[in-house]
């Protein structure tokens, strides 16, 4: 394999998505001559949240024969709930929702069900009992990607002569009961137990700069000994490389000789310049272009035709230098892609 090549690109663009909130979806007014999706977003709490509602955007617009009503949650599950609501109430064809936490949608997806609208749930996922009530899943497997994190954290340090019982590690927590803090965090503390590695705490950073740089400062002050650093964005990992470099730690690969290695999840092109520049050592990717994996499924249910319940997307794995050529997972080895200039001038997001 070619470790300075990427096997994939991603096409989007980190611009601002101005949503009106909770109760108040944009574009309002249904036409019964094209498709409406009632879209309820996250947030805009990082530079994936952009770029995946840019493809939300770009794919259901109105040249492709689609009616969007966006709606923007801001962080707050009850403005998922409203914007639903919202949305069965204009009687949407389709919701696409993107959920901030994984609990509590059973009412509410009932309703939409009751209503006959299909719902296809993407990015995070969704704990109910009844799967009927969603039409299928569009997503990254998050265990997947803390696991192979781990496993690459496990390799580069045997690899340097460094015992799995030096790492002192903190997680910088997405919003907690989310599914990529769920799953990210499973992975890490897998591995933890695995390989003997201290967990010495906490933080919550909520998937941006600024809770990660807080996050990070207090981490610092808890605990005097920290060598490694899970993110679970790259957001937070920018906060806490300043917070770092503020205390006068350098973020780096170099735990033997007092640097503090950073593991992050999202490969956005600032993360990737950041693993290039040796400040982040490990970016899991978590690609956030569902629009067109969304359409092919709303395609295919006009057409008649029946869907897969979970559609998973392939994403890579990057780092610094190729001193872990690869992971392997369950039997399945995952190769770790070597960050290059030419690969994040091709990066779009």
């Amino acid at each position: 394999m070619n470790k300075t090549a990427a096997c994939s690109l991603i096409l989007a663009s980190a611009v601002l998505i101005s949503g009106c909130g909770a109760g108040s979806p944009q574009n309002t007014e249904k036409d019964d001559s094209v498709i409406t999706i009632g879209f309820s977003q996250v947030g805009e709490e990082s530079d994936w949240r952009r770029a995946n509602s840019e493809s939300i955007e770009e794919t259901f617009s109105a040249k492709n024969g689609y009616h969007l009503l966006f709606d923007d949650a801001q962080n707050r599950p009850e403005n998922q709930i409203t914007a639903l609501r919202n949305f069965i109430q204009q009687e949407v064809d389709y919701i696409v929702l993107e959920p901030i936490v994984e609990q509590g949608w059973e009412t509410v997806l009932t309703e939409a069900k009751e209503a006959g609208i299909p719902v296809i749930v993407a990015d995070r996922s969704i704990s109910v009992e009844d799967e009927s009530l969603f039409t299928a899943w569009v997503g990254s497997d998050m265990l997947l990607e803390g696991r192979k994190t781990s496993e690459w954290l496990h390799s580069f340090i045997e690899a340097k002569g460094i015992d799995d019982s030096e790492v002192r590690l903190v997680n910088i927590q997405g919003t907690l009961g989310s599914t990529p803090q769920i799953g990210r965090a499973q992975g890490m503390r897998e591995a933890a137990k695995k390989y003997g590695w201290t967990l010495l705490g906490s933080a919550r950073g909520e998937f941006t700069t600024a809770k990660g740089r807080e996050a990070m400062e207090s981490l610092l002050e808890r605990f005097d000994d920290i060598n490694v650093v899970f993110c679970d964005n790259d957001n937070e990992a920018y906060g806490a490389i300043d917070a770092i470099e503020k205390a006068g730690r350098k973020a780096g690969t170099d735990i033997a000789n007092g640097e503090i290695l950073i593991i992050s999840y999202d490969a956005a092109s600032r993360g990737l310049q950041l693993v290039l520049n040796g400040k982040i050592a490990c970016d899991g990717d978590c690609n956030p272009l569902h629009g067109p994996r969304i359409r092919d499924i709303i395609e295919s249910l006009e057409a008649g035709k029946e869907v897969g319940k979970y559609w998973y997307v392939e994403e890579e794995l990057y780092a610094g230098d190729d001193t872990v050529c690869s992971v392997t997972i369950d039997e399945t080895e995952y190769p770790v892609t070597v960050v290059t200039e030419e690969l994040i001038a091709e990066r779009k997001y």
